[in-house]
C-alpha cells in the first residue's frame, strides 16, 4: 500500500515541505533510507544523515531548518518521534487488517464470534468460545473450551489459549505464547515420588495487555492467575499459578515469577529477574536486570543484585566487590604483621 506525503501529513496534522505527491510504501532508518521509504529525524546526532538519505519522505520537528540542500521531502510536526510512532501504529493496523475464516480451520458449532473477525488457516476454536468484534486469530492457533476474547484483540500464529481463559479488549498475544497451562503443582508422597495437584483455576487477562512471544502464564490451582489492565510482558517470561500482576507493570524478557506472588502497579522489572513465590511486591518498584527477589518489597523501592539489595546499597557494595582480592591481600598482610609482632 502506498501513501503520499499529503496523506501522511493529514494523518499527523503536519506540514509538507517539498513534493506533496511523492509516494512511499515502506519504512526505514534515516541512515538506511532508500527511494520509496518513509523515515524520521528526532535525535540531533542523526542530523547529518538527512543530507544524504535516499528516503523519499522524512518526518522532522517543526523547528528543523536544513543548513544544506536536501533531496527528501519533509513533513514537519510538533514531535517527530511521537509522529513516527503514530505512523507505525497506523501501518501495523493496515497490515493486520484481515477478515473472514480461512480453510482449513475448525470452529465449534456453539462458538460465538462478532463482526469483522479473522480466523487463519489451521486454527482450532473449541466449544463455548466467545470472540468479540474485530478480533484477529492468525493461523495454527488453538483456543480451548469456554475461552472468552474481547473486542479488537489479536492472537498471533501458534499461540495456545487453554480452557476457561478470559482475555480482555485490545490485547495482543504473540506467537508461541501459552496461556492457561497447568501450574507447577506437585506434592511429595510416601514412595519418594510426587503426586500431581489438579490445577482447576484459570487465567484472567484484562484490557490492553501485551503478551510476548513464547511467554507462558499458568492457570491457577484454584481461583485465577490475573494480569491487570495495561500490563506488558516481553518474550520468554514465566508467570506461575495464582500470580497477580498489577496494572501498567512491565516485565522484560526471560524473567520468572513463582507461584502466588503479587506484584503491584506501575512496576518496571528488567530482564532475567527471578522472583520467589508467596511474596508481595509493592507499587512503583524498579528491579534491575538479573536481580533475585526473595522477600516482600515495599512501594517505590529500587533493587539490584541477588539476593536483592536497594540500588544505592548495591552500588556502594560493588565498589568493594571489585576490589575484594586486594582487600583480602591487605587483610592477610596485616595478619602476618600482627602475628609476627606477637
Amino acid at each position: 500500500m502506498k501513501f503520499t506525503a499529503e496523506q501522511i501529513a493529514g494523518i499527523l496534522e503536519g506540514d509538507v515541505v517539498g513534493d506533496s505527491d511523492i509516494q512511499v510504501s515502506k519504512l526505514s532508518k534515516i541512515e538506511e533510507g532508500e527511494e520509496g521509504a518513509l523515515t524520521f529525524l528526532a535525535n540531533p546526532k542523526y542530523t547529518p544523515y538527512i543530507y544524504s538519505t535516499k528516503a523519499s519522505i522524512t518526518i522532522v520537528n517543526r523547528t528543523f531548518e536544513p543548513e544544506n540542500s536536501i533531496e527528501t521531502t519533509l513533513i514537519k510536526v510538533d514531535d517527530a518521534y511521537v509522529a513516527f510512532s503514530k505512523i507505525l501504529e497506523y501501518y501495523n493496523a493496515v497490515k493486520l487488517n484481515k477478515f473472514g475464516v480461512e480453510q482449513p480451520s475448525f470452529i465449534s458449532e456453539n462458538a460465538k464470534y462478532g463482526d469483522n473477525v479473522y480466523v487463519g488457516a489451521f486454527s482450532y476454536i473449541s466449544d463455548n468460545v466467545s470472540i468479540g468484534d474485530n478480533v484477529k486469530i492468525f493461523p495454527n492457533t488453538f483456543i480451548g473450551e469456554n475461552v472468552s476474547i474481547g473486542d479488537n484483540s489479536v492472537v498471533f500464529s501458534g499461540a495456545k489459549i487453554y480452557s476457561e481463559t478470559v482475555i480482555g479488549n485490545n490485547c495482543v498475544i504473540n506467537s508461541g505464547a501459552i496461556i492457561g497451562a497447568d501450574g507447577f503443582g506437585f506434592a511429595p508422597n510416601e514412595t519418594g515420588g510426587y503426586n500431581k495437584i489438579p490445577q482447576t483455576g484459570n487465567v484472567i487477562i484484562e484490557d490492553y495487555v501485551d503478551i510476548g512471544a513464547a511467554t507462558t502464564i499458568d492457570r491457577a490451582t484454584m481461583g485465577s492467575t490475573i494480569i491487570r489492565i495495561g500490563v506488558k510482558l516481553d518474550n520468554q517470561i514465566q508467570i506461575a499459578h495464582n500470580v497477580e500482576i498489577g496494572k501498567n507493570t512491565v516485565i522484560a524478557a526471560q524473567s520468572g515469577v513463582a507461584g502466588s506472588t503479587k506484584i503491584g502497579e506501575n512496576c518496571q522489572i528488567g530482564g532475567q529477574v527471578g522472583i520467589a513465590g508467596h511474596i508481595t511486591i509493592g507499587n512503583n518498584v524498579k528491579i534491575q536486570a538479573q536481580t533475585g527477589i526473595a522477600r516482600n518489597v515495599k512501594d517505590n523501592e529500587v533493587l539490584q543484585g541477588s539476593p536483592a539489595l536497594t540500588l544505592s546499597d548495591y552500588n556502594k557494595s560493588y565498589v568493594h566487590f571489585k576490589n575484594l582480592p586486594s582487600i583480602i591481600k591487605n587483610i592477610n598482610d596485616l595478619e602476618k604483621k600482627v602475628n609476627g609482632n606477637s
